[in-house]
Formats: C-alpha cells, sequence, structure tokens
C-alpha cells in the first residue's frame, strides 16, 4: 500500500497573494512545507499540486529547483487535481496538505495515516469535530478508492473546489475516523491567509530559529508570549468552528 502526500499549492489568493513563496528564515513558505511533510515516516511520497495557469509558474520552477515531484491541473477543481496527483504516482491512500500551513507536523502525519490504516476507514483527520488541534496542523488520511468515488459522485464545483467535503459530508457512503489531541488548542491559528498571519508565524520561525521544531515547541514558545496570539486575534475570532 502505497501513501502519498499531495501539498496543494498556488499563488492565488484573495488575501495576501503569493503566501506560499513569502520568506520564512530566508526560505520560501512552501520550502518549508515541503521539507516538514517529508519527515513524516510512513509516506512514500511528497508530490506538490500546482496548477496550470501561468501565475503558477513560480511554483513550477522552485519545485523543479528542488528536486521535488509536481503535477499541474485543475486551478477550480482541486478534487481532479488531487486525483490527477495520486494516480500520477500510484497513491494507494492520501493525505491532503494544504500548503499555507508551515507548522504542519509529521507526527500528526504520521498518527492520521496509522489512524486511517489500523480502523481500515476511507477518511481520517485531525479536523473532525470536535476540533482539538490549532489551525494550520490540519491532517487528513483518504484511500484512492474514497476518492475516486467522490470524484464520480460530487457534482457540485463548489465542493470540488475543496476537494474531500464530498468525503466527509457522507458519513453514510464513508466510514470516517476522527484523530483527536489530548487537549483543546483549537483556538490558536497558524494558518496563513492574511497579513497579519504571516506576521505571527515568521515571529513563531524567529523564535525557534529552525524548521525542524515539534508544534508543540510552537505551543510552548507561544504560551510563554501570549501577546504574540493577539497580532492575528481578529482574524481567529471569525474562524468558523469546527
Amino acid at each position: 500500500m502505497r501513501t502519498v502526500a499531495v501539498i496543494q499549492a498556488r499563488t492565488g489568493s484573495t488575501r495576501l497573494p503569493g503566501k506560499v513563496l513569502m520568506p520564512l528564515l530566508r526560505e520560501p513558505v512552501l520550502t518549508h512545507v515541503v521539507r516538514r511533510v517529508s519527515r513524516a515516516t510512513r509516506l512514500d511520497a511528497v508530490v506538490v499540486a500546482t496548477t496550470v495557469a501561468p501565475a503558477d509558474d513560480p511554483i513550477a520552477a522552485l519545485a523543479e529547483a528542488n528536486g521535488w515531484l509536481l503535477v499541474r491541473g485543475s486551478e477550480e477543481d482541486l478534487l481532479a487535481r488531487y486525483l490527477l496527483a495520486a494516480r500520477a504516482h500510484g497513491a494507494d491512500r492520501i493525505v491532503r496538505i494544504t500548503s499555507d500551513c508551515p507548522l504542519i507536523d509529521p507526527t500528526l502525519i504520521d498518527e492520521v495515516v496509522a489512524t486511517l490504516e489500523a480502523a481500515g476507514a476511507d477518511y481520517a483527520s485531525n479536523t473532525l469535530p470536535p476540533r482539538t488541534y490549532p489551525r494550520g496542523l490540519d491532517v487528513e488520511a483518504f484511500t484512492m478508492e474514497a476518492l475516486e468515488a467522490a470524484d464520480g459522485l460530487d457534482d457540485d464545483p463548489a465542493s470540488r473546489e475543496h476537494a474531500t467535503p464530498y468525503l466527509y459530508r457522507h458519513p453514510e457512503r464513508f466510514r470516517l475516523v476522527g484523530v483527536p489531541g489530548r487537549a483543546d488548542h483549537s483556538a490558536h491559528r497558524w494558518t496563513l491567509d492574511t497579513p497579519e498571519d504571516y506576521a505571527l508565524i515568521e515571529r513563531l520561525y524567529e523564535g525557534l530559529g529552525r524548521d525542524d521544531f515539534a508544534w508543540t515547541d510552537a505551543l510552548v514558545l507561544v504560551e510563554a508570549h501570549p501577546e504574540w496570539s493577539l497580532m492575528n486575534e481578529h482574524v481567529r475570532q471569525k474562524q468558523v468552528p469546527g
């Protein structure tokens, strides 16, 4: 059984254009994401999935320069882009990672994949309710069979734009399993979507001084400096629960 992590990445963003190429410790956000994901031990491959849009040529160039696996697919239909990446690299299981999560943790990836395997489930995630992890540590893992089924059944462009909603919105069809943490840290927001988010993440990276930290290292640091979380407080208050 071959497990492939697919990191979706594009430069288009309404609130923070080009965010995945912004610098952290003098390297692009995407470089840190790929490096951190690649440290997971239960993955057979890591693939960057960008779009065919010319605006995403810099992502393709970055992938080529670093020797990353790369596919380019639909800009609007993310489900189809994931299916393209999965088929191109012989995936039996797919791990979905978004490139705007530079604090993504390889141990959490391993835990979600292990849970999917042990439960014989179609879909596993640490984002299923009740959410316990900070925004920005989101991991979804699902089988190729489930993704192909969703591709055949999901004809809603709004759903396909986000790849996986059909899976977790149909528990009567797919076996879902949650991977909650031991404590609730869901109030923290470590995803990159606004300038305020970037200010916080940049502060965390500078405070830690490297990118091989655990998510708990970031938690210790932000709890030691509670004023840092105020940097994106107004954005965090607008988060949709779940």
